[in-house]
């Protein structure tokens, strides 16, 4: 019998790559050290509340998604397109007029930036829409705050709606992620929604694990590393391969391969999850902090958005901090409430059920940066894939997956 293909890591990266070797009939393991699939898409179920780790959306025109999910499976629940601005001590709602007609007088009018500000988004959104994305991704890089300038946005209109928006995507709040990602993401943003799997996110990954054969994913099995194209694993067992695809995130695979990851080369975030008895907004729309004060950059409903988030007559808001602040989760607990008692008024009832502290939860991604630096085969028949390699979305987790199966496909 061939010796099979060993994947390590069964996030999305390792997912797609085993799924698409399944369609080809070759025998692989994939080995994750959780109890289950998902790596930081994953969702836990707390009180009766469903967590994401961290604040994440699916953008159902990444053409992955649409290509390897069952999409009427997941039962998306969209949010509703747009923001709802905290600046001047008040809400002002930024429509989609391309969707919500009916919004437009009070998007046109609002102060998150002028009239003329409203009207070049649609310079940008043509921008980010033309061609193909295989040209977009050849485009000449700058940062995105150059080419927001270079389009005519105002400060105040890049201050209140674009930094936080943009910042709360890239984890960044200065902008310096590649001018290709702002096209990347306004691109996915304008032909498609911003989506919840009713029961989580942690249902994507369940979904892609649920078409592989049974007993081709070993859980709570870490890998020590990799010596030829043996995999040791933790328990002191030595597995054999014909190839070996390293699919877990960019620190753990510098280690599996004896590397050391630059500084630097990823950006972290921080999200508080808080039980309410009452939404204190009323609509499934992303929040944004406008106003540039205080810790958090960004919230949502996400019962609002999908029901099963929360118990009946409950609701949960997870509010998204940029980065891993210093102070203990008491502390920036007390920073982030008294903040969001300035916006809504009384949050004594609001009841904190975890806080989730993502050291490395995206690649810095600013023009000509390399993550990682580890390509996609470093030596002969080990294979690198997942986000860190390409860039920070799960368009690119999924797709560094299915490109590394075709590549080993080739390989053999």
């Amino acid at each position: 019998m061939d010796k099979p293909v060993i994947v390590v890591g069964a996030g999305l990266a390792g997912l797609t790559c085993c799924h698409r070797l399944h369609a080809a009939g070759v025998p692989f393991q994939l080995l994750e050290s959780d109890a289950r699939p998902g790596g930081r898409v994953q969702t836990d179920t707390v009180r009766g509340y469903r967590l994401d780790r961290g604040f994440q959306v699916l953008l159902t025109a990444y053409p992955e998604v649409q290509a390897q999910l069952d999409l009427a499976a997941l039962q998306l629940c969209r949010f509703r397109p747009g923001a709802l601005i905290r600046y001047g001590g008040r809400f002002h709602r930024l429509s989609d007029p391309w969707r919500e007609l009916e919004s437009i007088l009070a998007t046109t009018f609002n102060p998150i930036g002028s009239i003329f500000d409203k009207l070049r988004i649609m310079r940008l959104r043509t921008r980010a829409t033309r061609g193909t994305l295989e040209e977009l991704w050849t485009r000449p890089e700058r940062t995105t705050l150059e080419v927001l300038r270079e389009i005519g946005f105002s400060d105040a209109m890049i201050d209140r709606f674009l930094r936080p928006f943009l910042g709360g995507i890239f984890l960044e709040s200065e902008l310096n992620t590649s001018s290709r990602m702002l096209d990347f993401v306004f691109r996915m943003f304008s032909i498609g929604d911003a989506a919840l799997p009713a029961g989580g996110m942690g249902e994507i990954p369940l979904q892609l694990a649920g078409t592989l054969p049974p007993g081709s994913i070993r859980y709570d099995c870490p890998v020590k590393g990799i010596v030829d194209r043996s995999v040791l694993l933790e328990n002191g067992e030595s597995m054999e391969a014909s190839s070996i695809v390293i699919a877990t995130g960019g620190v753990q695979a510098a280690q599996l391969l004896g590397r050391s990851v630059p500084a630097g080369a990823f950006h972290s975030v921080t999200c508080l999850h808080f039980a309410v008895k009452e939404a204190p907004i009323n609509k499934p729309i992303l929040v944004l902090n406008g106003e540039g004060t205080g810790p958090v950059n960004n919230l949502c409903v996400p019962s609002l958005v999908s029901r099963d988030y929360a118990p009946r007559g409950h609701h949960l808001v997870s509010a998204t901090v940029l980065g891993n602040p210093e102070c203990s989760d008491e502390v920036l607990t007390t920073d982030v409430l008294a903040q969001m008692a300035s916006w809504f008024g009384d949050v004594s009832t609001w009841d904190h059920l975890r806080t989730d502290r993502i050291p490395h939860a995206l690649p810095v991604q600013a023009p000509g940066a390399k993550g990682t630096g580890i390509e996609a085969q470093p030596r002969d028949g080990v294979f690198v894939c997942g986000d860190h390699v390409s860039h920070g979305s799960t368009q690119a987790a999924m797709e560094s997956g299915r490109l590394t199966a075709e590549m080993l496909l080739a390989d053999r």
